[in-house]
Order: C-alpha cells, then structure tokens, then sequence
C-alpha cells in the first residue's frame, strides 16, 4: 500500500482504543475508532483509512472463519452437557482429598477440548462451591486453581487464541498445541501449588454463594455417560494431531494427512453428537455455538482493523530498535508482544492477534521459527489479561460471587501462572 504512518501515530491510536475500551465502549467499536483516528493523524487520507482498515479486517478472515468452526465443538461441548459430565467425573474421581487439584485439572480438561476459559470456568464453579463449601475452602483459592487451570487449558486448545496465533505465524493450529503442553503443566503445577498455599485466607465459600437453589442431583440428571461425552474431543484431538506426529515420526501416511481444523471440529463435533444420541439437535446446538462466537469474531475483525494500523506505520520497527539498544535479544519481541497487547485489551485472542499482525514479521526476521514465536506469544499473553477492563475478569468474579475487591485479590496469582508458562516457553523456544 505504501502508506507510511508514523510510529507515534499508531501509539496514539492504540492507546485511544484502550481508554476507550476502560470506558466501556463496546471493543469492535474502541478498536476500530483507534485505528480510524491513528491512520488519519498519521498522515492517512481519508480514502487510505478505509482501505487500511479494510485490509487489515480482511487479515483476520482466515482466523474468523476456522472461529466459527470451532463454535460448533464449543456449542456441542456445553449446550448437550458433555463438558460438565467430564467435569464432574475428574472432580469426582480424584476425590475430595485431592480437590484442588481436580478442580483445575478439570478447567484445564474443559478448556483444552475447545470450551472457551470464561465458560469453563462458569461450568466448574458450581462444582467447585459445592466441594470448597464442605472442606472450608476459600474462593481466593478456588479462582485460582479454575482460573490457573484454564489458563493452562487455554494454551493447548484449538480455541480462537490459538487458532489466531497459528494463521497469524502461518502454521497449523495443532503445531501450537503441542509446542505449548509442556508450559501449560508446569502453568498447572504452579495453579496448584498458590491454590494450595491460600486455601485458607479469605472469605470461605458457601452454599448460598451458588445464588439458586443447588439441587446436585437435578444437575447431573440428563448427562451423558462419561464415554460419550468424550468422543467429540478426543476425536478433534485425534484428528488434529495425525499431521503433526507424523511429521515428528516421519510417517509420510500420516504427513499427507493436511485437513484443516475448518473441517475437523465440525466433523468432530456432529460424531459426538451421534454418540450422545443428540444427533436431532444438532441446528439447536450449532445456533447457540454460533451465538457464543459472534463477540469473538467482532473483536477479531476490530483487532485487524488496528492491526491494519500497526502494520502500516514504522512502530515495529521503532520497537526493534529499541530492543536492539536495550540489548534484549529480537527473539524476546514474541512474549513481550504478547503479553503487552494481552495486557493492553485484557483477551488473550486479541492480544495474540494484535501480536502477531503487528509485529509478526519483525519476530520472524530475528531468526524465530514460527511454531516458538507463536507458543512463546500466546504463553505470554496469558500473563495478564485478566484485567477489569476485559469481560474476564467479571464473568469469573461473578462465577464464585466474588467482589470486586476479592476478584483483585487473584490477578497476581493469575499473573504468576501466566508467568511461569512464558518463563517455560521461552526456555524450552527460544533460549536453549
């Protein structure tokens, strides 16, 4: 396009987007009036705004529309009951004694086969109320185990996080998986250790903090069995690792296996359906997939649009030289980006998208291959979007009811998890 806006342009156009995001604008909205004003103070004519927000719009398709199709695993998962069967089972099985742990190694289970973290989340708090209010456990604790455990969930789903960070580094979504289980254990492990350590300080939950009636048994009445419940994740997991561990064994079979995860979540998805025998709601269950999407793929389009901005001014440049005067190794722009952009529209998906747009072919010239620039950002943009200005930070505080003052309280915990995955990441990536 040949458009050069300047470097102090788009910071200001950012930074217009996020106190207008703390203000309460609807994100699309902030994020696309950032762009629009960044472009035309920039030096942009009214004519080139619109073509660079355009195009930066149109970047995110590809991402949008793998979105939409994990929608339908993701309205699958919650609307037939699948994902609270698989939470109640692990909770349920691994027993009281062992009830933190459960409890965020089943937020990190649901979120891993596709549900997205603040849904997770809402699905294990009641369990979580229920087994925190018998053992005197507090909520400070109980977020942390669900929030920590989802965090780590998160990272290795095929969730719009990671299917934007894959199209943003031009890999498969499966790649960034894999690369990111071994941080998300150790984001698990460090869940578990701060839960356990705070069990007791703060206001213990109770019963009444459930705000209805809790009728345990009306709850698990309808599930599907446990076996059904998993044949759609475990057949979307299946399916999206054939190429990967085929390319890491060399199984030209299994190497030619190239199916896009647009194809794989939905098949997974109707096949878990038929399992469940729920095959005849499938138009209901796809419809409320669909819904829970559509506030994804807006803020996806806004984050283009400032992508398109960023992009199109001198601003990565200006920050890799300033990383190269700090003395920071280029390599190290990946988790910075992400956590800086996460932290900035507090969501993990836009932060990786702004990321990866923005600075994507500044990381990659630094030498990085794709699959540690996508896994180090994505680690990092987990380290703090928890913030209040993003709808996360709310629905969580709302799940164990929560003041505001309390949902604080947790940010630094969140932040030592996110931490530790980054820290993990980038040894493993881009240090050794």
């Amino acid at each position: 396009m040949n458009i050069a806006i300047t470097w102090w342009a788009a910071l200001i156009g950012l930074a217009l987007a996020i106190v207008l995001i703390l203000g309460k604008l609807n994100t699309t909205y902030a994020l696309m009036l950032g762009a629009i004003v960044g472009c035309l103070i920039g030096g942009a004519s009214l004519s080139q705004t619109v073509k660079i927000v355009v195009e930066g719009s149109q970047s995110v398709m590809g991402t949008v529309v793998r979105v939409l199709a994990a929608g339908v695993l993701a309205g699958v998962m919650m609307e037939s009951g699948a994902a609270n069967r698989i939470a109640r089972a692990i909770v349920d099985k691994l027993g009281e004694r062992l009830a933190i742990f459960s409890l965020a190694l089943a937020t990190m289970i649901i979120c891993a086969v596709g549900v997205f973290i603040p849904v997770a989340v809402l699905i294990v708090a009641p369990i979580a109320i229920e087994v925190g209010s018998r053992l005197k456990i507090s909520k400070l604790a109980l977020l942390i185990a669900l929030s920590g455990g989802g965090k780590a969930g998160n990272i290795i789903s095929p969730n719009p996080n990671t299917i934007a960070v894959a199209s943003g580094f031009h890999i498969q979504p499966s790649a960034v998986m894999i690369g990111s289980f071994v941080p998300a254990v150790f984001g698990l492990a460090m869940a578990i250790f701060l839960a356990s350590m705070v069990q007791h300080r703060g206001r213990v939950v109770t019963m009444d903090d459930l705000g209805e009636d809790p009728d345990s048994q009306r709850s698990r009445k309808g599930l599907p069995s446990l076996g059904r419940s998993l044949v759609a994740p475990v057949t979307a997991v299946v399916l999206l690792l054939i190429n990967p561990v085929g390319s890491v064994l060399h199984i030209s079979l299994l190497e030619k296996f190239q199916v896009d995860a647009m194809y794989i979540l939905p098949l997974a998805s109707i096949l878990g359906l038929l399992a469940m025998g729920q095959g005849r709601r499938i138009l209901e269950f796809t419809s409320a997939g669909l819904q829970r999407m559509v506030d994804v793929v807006l803020i996806l389009i806004g984050a283009g649009a400032l992508g398109g901005l960023i992009t199109n001014s001198d601003l990565p440049k200006q920050i890799v030289s300033l990383i190269d005067a700090m003395g920071v190794p280029g390599s190290m722009l990946a988790p910075i980006a992400g956590i800086l952009m996460a932290a900035a529209t507090a969501s993990t998906s836009t932060g990786v998208i702004l990321g990866s747009s923005s600075f994507g072919q500044s990381i990659l010239s630094f030498g990085t291959s794709g699959v540690a620039a996508a896994v180090t950002m994505q680690a990092g943009a987990t380290v703090i979007d928890q913030l209040p200005h993003g709808n996360y930070f709310h629905v969580t505080a709302k799940s164990l009811n929560m003041s505001l003052g309390e949902r604080m309280k947790v940010v630094p915990f969140e932040f030592l998890v996110g931490l530790t995955m980054t820290l993990v990441a980038t040894l493993m990536y881009l240090v050794f």
